[in-house]
């Protein structure tokens, strides 16, 4: 609403007292109403007058703003067959109204993913959980609760921690990468429990209402003022990648004993397998089994020697007593082997 002051008296002394300089309502709650008065205080013949007021008044429009960021500056890395891998997002809702905001996850199709690999894999059973509770930034399942759909109700200048979880599929790669996209889009908030509809800037001149102007930027490749507002993440797969190689060494021959010795019946022989892992990932959980030719049978007084070395292709005599034989097969678990270690198992056998 307009007013016009009042003309006074020609013979007045006009003191004109207005308000303090006009207000910005940058985070002013959008529906406030702002007043402001003028007082005009006047003398006639050097007698005070009757002090002249008027007031103005208007309301404070919604200025929608909101920001959904990756939070973290690397790629997540994950396992093959890994449950639950988490991807973190920090979305801010920076309007001055309580807002609620649609939620989506998509998948990329190729291409560049955030963190510079090439995306080339999607995750699977993919869910977005917001953080409320347990640690704080961290996802905590079974604690932490599900978004289906949208977030309801959210305060001005909120931030909100969300986790994309997902899990990863078995027979990947090291390398293999799967990028995830994160959208938040504005929508009108104020009824508890129920997805407002999407926000839209008012067209036209300014009215006495309540009018929306969407204030987002185009950071991190989005489109500035649309209400809507992504960021990206990616797993990048780091995974044990198992090598073995078998070899044998004749060690003895009932007539040459040890010196140059043949590998002819009665002759000992010794087998070593040299476990490498060429993966980025540490290796768990590893066992051996070798079935023994029929031509051959197992050497127990050497037994089985596991978790040894190798020096090129000549494998050391440095493990330790581990595994056994059993109905012809010799079994063996080697401790964990880490990216670029080898492991070697080591036993011997009687050609027959």
């Amino acid at each position: 609403m307009t007013k016009t002051i009042k003309l006074l008296g020609v013979a007045s002394t006009l003191a004109l007292m207005a308000g303090a300089t006009p207000a910005f309502a940058a985070g002013t709650t959008a529906g406030s109403t702002i007043t402001n008065t003028v007082t005009v205080d006047y003398k006639v013949d050097n007698i005070d007058q009757t002090a002249e007021t008027d007031s103005d008044e208007f309301t404070v429009d919604r200025k929608v703003n909101l920001s959904l960021t990756e939070v973290g500056t690397v790629t997540t890395q994950v396992t093959p067959g890994q449950l639950a891998a988490v991807t973190t997002f920090l979305l801010n809702n920076s309007s001055n109204a309580v807002m609620d905001f649609g939620l989506a996850v998509t998948q990329l199709a190729g291409g560049t993913a955030k963190h510079g690999g090439t995306d080339t894999i999607d995750v699977t059973n993919v869910k977005i959980y917001r953080d409320t509770g347990g640690v704080v930034g961290a996802y905590d399942a079974g604690t932490d609760t599900e978004v289906v759909g949208f977030l309801d109700e959210i305060a001005a200048d909120a931030n909100i921690t969300l986790f994309v979880v997902s899990d990863v599929p078995l027979g990947l790669d090291t390398g293999d990468v799967a990028g995830v996209r994160l959208t938040a889009t504005a929508r009108d908030g104020g009824v508890a429990a129920t997805q407002g509809s999407v926000s839209t800037e008012t067209a036209g001149a300014n009215t006495a209402g309540v009018d929306t102007v969407l204030a987002d930027t185009n950071a991190n490749g989005n489109t500035a003022r649309d209400g809507i507002s992504f960021d990206e993440d990616d797993y990048t797969v780091l995974t044990a990648a198992l090598t073995a190689l078998k070899t044998s060494l004749v060690i003895s021959d009932p007539f040459n004993g040890t010196t140059d010795p043949k590998m002819i019946p009665g002759a000992v022989v010794e087998y070593c397998v040299a476990v490498t892992n060429a993966g980025g990932a540490l290796a768990t959980n590893i066992n051996i089994s070798d079935t023994l030719p029929a031509e051959t049978v197992f050497e127990p007084t050497y037994g089985v020697k596991v978790d040894g070395t190798k020096t090129g292709l000549v494998c050391n005599e440095d493990g330790v007593a581990g595994g056994g034989h059993a109905a012809g097969v010799v079994s063996a678990p080697l401790s964990d082997i880490a990216a670029t270690n080898t492991r070697t198992v080591k036993f011997r056998v009687t050609v027959q």
